[in-house]
């Protein structure tokens, strides 16, 4: 019998309503991306997938994204926590912008999205610096996209900057699983896991994938997160509606239960939930 977890975080969903406010990323090239995606959309699939809570995390560095999330989450209950943004680089605006929002109890973590900038080391300078040290000071925490080394290794050096900062890594730093890609990938990995307030998110492999995919090709990575950052430090996330460029959200979802079923329970239980609730201090009914 497969296991059962007591809860089922999705640590990683995203929502946007094109039609209303602005996600500039986001071009016609997208496809199904392109359009709204309201919390309504996914309601039936997080059921059947058997989620229990929900994290939202950022999809733009606006003030209307965030505030959009936090509304969301005041109006269905499975919603239990809300990445939202504020401009790292502006270090007064950042400030003024968390003494007005971050006494929202939703409100966990901060994202910005660095991995869409020209400089990989944006995160690293002077401003930024601050206004993490500020995140950290309010018990606040962070997400970080890495699709290549450079960011990888970014993430390190603040990790060693701000050691009392709690640093997530999305989606496993986007392994290039469609071309079998490991060496640079998991160095890095290992690197970051050296770090022990650096955090990994098991989401967003299908569309690392090529076509085809199963979760088989995810396993040695996943293994290899497993090893380095112990389950611990691991969580779930279903990257949706991102996810839906390579597959729907019950199946990319059972693949990556499917994937750590070789875990013992006491692991999955950290994935599945445990780590999220300690990272995002969340409340889990």
């Amino acid at each position: 019998m497969p296991y059962t977890p007591a809860h089922c975080v999705d640590t990683h969903q995203h929502l946007w309503v094109m039609s209303e406010r602005t996600y500039d990323w986001i071009s016609p090239d997208y496809g199904v991306l392109y359009g709204d995606h309201r919390p309504e959309d996914v309601a039936e699939d997080i059921v059947k997938a058997g989620i229990t809570a929900t994290v939202l995390v950022q999809a733009a560095d606006t003030y209307d994204d965030t505030f959009y999330m936090l509304s969301v989450e005041r109006a269905f209950e499975n919603v239990r926590g809300v990445v939202g943004w504020v401009p790292f680089d502006r270090v007064h605006e950042a400030r003024e912008a968390l003494d007005l929002i971050s006494g929202h109890q939703a409100l966990k973590g901060y994202r910005n999205l660095t991995h869409n900038y020209s400089d990989p080391r944006w995160i690293l300078q002077a401003p930024c610096l601050e206004t993490l040290r500020d995140l950290a000071s309010r018990n606040l925490s962070l997400d970080m996209v890495s699709v290549n080394s450079d960011h990888s290794r970014a993430i390190v050096e603040l990790a060693d900057l701000i050691p009392d900062l709690r640093i997530v890594v999305d989606h496993m730093a986007k392994p290039d699983i469609a071309s079998k890609a490991w060496d640079s990938w998991a160095e890095d990995m290992a690197e970051l896991a050296k770090r022990p307030n650096v955090y990994v998110k098991h989401s967003g492999l299908n569309t690392a994938s090529g076509p085809g995919w199963s979760a088989t090709d995810w396993e040695p990575y996943v293994n290899h997160c497993l090893e380095h950052f112990g389950s611990q430090r691991m969580m779930m996330g279903s990257d949706w509606p991102v996810s839906l460029l390579a597959g729907d959200f019950v199946g990319v979802w059972q693949a990556q239960r499917d994937s750590i079923a070789s875990f013992s329970e006491s692991e999955q239980d950290d994935i599945y939930f445990r780590t999220a609730q300690s990272f995002y201090l969340l409340e889990l009914a």
